[in-house]
């Protein structure tokens, strides 16, 4: 089953052009890792230093791979160094499961 996750993260003023680099890094990584399906940035219309990455995998074993991938996570570590604000992960699956 399809997973999409959203990324959230809030950046300091005046890093935009670091932070979009490592985050095209990111993404070009990604994109080699098995069950990356595709990927879009947004930014937030009234806070620029606001985005939100929001990620479609295989499914969720897939992303998991990806979330724990040491060389994403020295990425992860870079991105911290200009966030306000720790990451955040939500996670779903794309449709509906009965219960």
């Amino acid at each position: 089953m399809l997973a999409k996750i959203i990324i959230k993260r809030h950046f300091r003023k005046g890093k935009t052009l670091e932070v979009l680099s490592l985050l095209s890094d990111l993404r070009s990584m990604a994109m080699k890792h098995p069950g990356y399906v595709s990927g879009e940035t947004l930014m937030e219309n009234n806070d620029p230093q606001s985005l939100i990455v929001i990620s479609t995998w295989q499914n969720i074993e897939s992303w998991n791979s990806w979330k724990e991938n040491d060389e994403r996570n020295k990425y992860e570590d870079m991105l911290a160094i200009y966030q306000e604000e720790p990451t955040t992960f939500d996670e779903y699956l794309l449709g509906t499961a009965l219960i």
